[in-house]
C-alpha cells in the first residue's frame, strides 16, 4: 500500500498519535500519583510501586504473545480491539474499590500496550510511500513523546486537584477519542501481516547476541526505574518540593526526556553499540549525582533532570541494534525480535520498580539511586566488553 491508496495518510498518522498519547500517558501515570494511591488505599510506598511494575510485566508478556496470536487478523481490527482493551483496563483502574482491582486494570491496559506498539509502527509505515516510512513512524511516536512531556504531569495535576481516579478517567477519555479516530481515519484495506509463530520466540532466545542485547536493554533500562518509579516521593521528602512544584518539575523532566530521545536517535545512526555505551555512562553519572546531592534542592534537581535527558536516549539505539542483529542472524524472526526487545524494556521497568520497592522496604528510599547506578554500570560494562570483543574480532 502507498500514499496513492491512502489520500488521508496524515489523518491516519494523527489517529495513531492520539492513541500513542493515551498509551504513553497510562504507562507512567501512577509515577506522579504514588503518594495519593498510598494514602487512599492505606498501603506502603513499595506496594503502590506495583502499579508500575505489574504494568511492565503485562507489556512484557503481552507484546510477543499477543503479537503472534493476532498476526493473522486484519491490522485495523487488531488496532480497534487493542483500544477497547485499553479503555476497559483504565476504567477498571479508575473505579477500583480495592488495590488488587487497580492492579488487574493495570494488567489489562498493559496487554493492549504491548500489541499497540508493534502494530501501530507497521500501520504507520504501511500508509505512506516507502521513502517516508521512518518519518511516518516518528510522527506516530510523537504521541508517546508528548505524553511524557504533558500527559503524565497533566494526569498528576488532575489527581492532585480532584482525585487520583480522575486521572484514569482522563486517560479513558483519550482512549475513546483514539478509538473513534482509528475507526474513522485508519483505512480498512491495510495489508495483513505475515503470520508470526510463537516458536519464533525460541529462535530469538537461542541466539547469544540477541540474548545479550535483551539483557543489556533490561538491566540498563531497569537501573533508572529503581529511581524514576519513586521520583515524586524523592522530590518531596528529600529535596523539599511541594506537590504543585513536582507537577512543573515533571513537565521539565518530560521535555528533557523528549530532547534525549531525539538526540539518541541521531547518535545511534552510525555506531549503535558505541553510542549505547556512552549514553549508559552518562545515565550512571546522573544517578550517582542524585545519590550524592539527594538533599540539595538545586543540584539534586539538576541531577534528576540530567537523568531525564539520558533516561530514554538509548531507546532508539537499543531497538535499532536488536533489529540489525535479527536481520543478520535470524531474518525469519525480525518481528518477534522487535517485540521481545519491547518486552526487555518492560522487564527492566518491572525489575527496576520492584527492586526500588524492595530497597525502600528493607533499607530506605535514599538508597535507591546507588542501586540504580550499579545496574546501569553493569549494562555499560557488558556493552564495553562486547565492543572490545567485536573490535578484536575485526582486527
Amino acid at each position: 500500500m502507498n500514499e496513492t491508496k491512502v489520500p488521508n495518510a496524515k489523518l491516519t498518522l494523527l489517529a495513531l498519535a492520539i492513541s500513542a498519547f493515551g498509551i504513553g500517558s497510562t504507562e507512567f501515570i501512577s509515577v506522579g500519583l504514588l503518594p495519593l494511591i498510598t494514602e487512599d488505599f492505606n498501603i506502603t510506598l513499595s506496594t503502590a510501586g506495583l502499579t508500575v511494575s505489574i504494568y511492565a510485566l503485562g507489556v512484557t508478556i503481552g507484546a510477543p504473545l499477543l503479537t503472534a496470536l493476532t498476526s493473522r487478523l486484519s491490522r485495523k481490527n487488531v488496532l480497534l480491539l487493542v483500544m477497547v482493551l485499553f479503555i476497559i483496563g483504565n476504567l477498571l483502574a479508575a473505579l477500583a474499590p480495592l488495590f488488587s482491582i487497580l492492579l488487574i486494570g493495570r494488567v489489562i491496559s498493559a496487554l493492549a500496550h504491548g500489541v499497540f506498539m508493534s502494530i501501530a509502527s507497521v500501520i504507520a509505515a504501511d500508509v505512506v510511500a516507502p521513502n517516508r516510512r521512518a518519518s511516518a513512524i516518528a510522527i506516530m511516536f510523537t504521541g508517546l513523546t508528548v505524553a511524557t512531556v504533558t500527559g503524565v504531569p497533566l494526569g498528576t495535576f488532575i489527581g492532585q486537584v480532584t482525585d487520583w481516579r480522575m486521572s484514569f478517567i482522563f486517560i479513558v477519555v483519550i482512549g475513546i477519542i483514539g478509538l473513534i479516530s482509528n475507526a474513522l481515519l485508519v483505512p480498512s484495506q491495510l495489508s495483513k501481516g505475515n503470520p508470526i509463530s510463537i516458536r519464533d520466540i525460541w529462535k530469538v532466545l537461542g541466539n547469544i547476541r540477541m540474548l545479550l542485547i535483551l539483557f543489556i536493554t533490561a538491566i540498563g533500562y531497569g537501573g533508572v526505574f529503581v529511581v524514576y518509579t519513586y521520583i515524586s516521593p524523592i522530590l518531596e521528602q528529600y529535596m523539599g518540593y511541594s506537590p504543585r512544584a513536582i507537577v512543573f518539575i515533571l513537565v521539565v523532566f518530560g521535555i528533557c526526556v523528549a530532547i534525549g530521545n531525539t538526540l539518541g536517535g541521531h547518535f545511534a545512526n552510525s555506531n549503535p553499540l558505541r553510542s549505547i555505551f556512552i549514553i549508559f555512562i552518562g545515565l550512571a553519572l546522573a544517578l550517582l549525582g542524585i545519590n550524592f546531592f539527594l538533599e540539595s534542592s538545586i543540584i539534586g534537581l539538576m541531577m534528576v533532570l540530567m537523568m531525564g535527558l539520558f533516561m530514554f536516549m538509548n531507546v532508539p539505539g537499543l531497538q535499532l541494534y536488536a533489529v540489525q542483529l535479527s536481520e543478520k542472524y535470524i531474518p525469519s524472526a525480525i518481528s518477534m525480535a522487535s517485540a521481545l526487545n519491547i518486552s526487555a524494556f518492560n522487564i527492566g521497568i518491572f525489575l527496576g520498580s520492584y527492586i526500588g520497592g524492595f530497597i525502600i522496604r528493607h533499607q530506605s528510599l535514599a538508597h535507591t539511586p546507588i542501586y540504580g547506578f550499579i545496574l546501569v554500570m553493569l549494562a555499560a560494562m557488558t556493552t564495553l566488553l562486547w565492543l572490545i570483543f567485536d573490535r578484536n574480532k575485526q582486527g
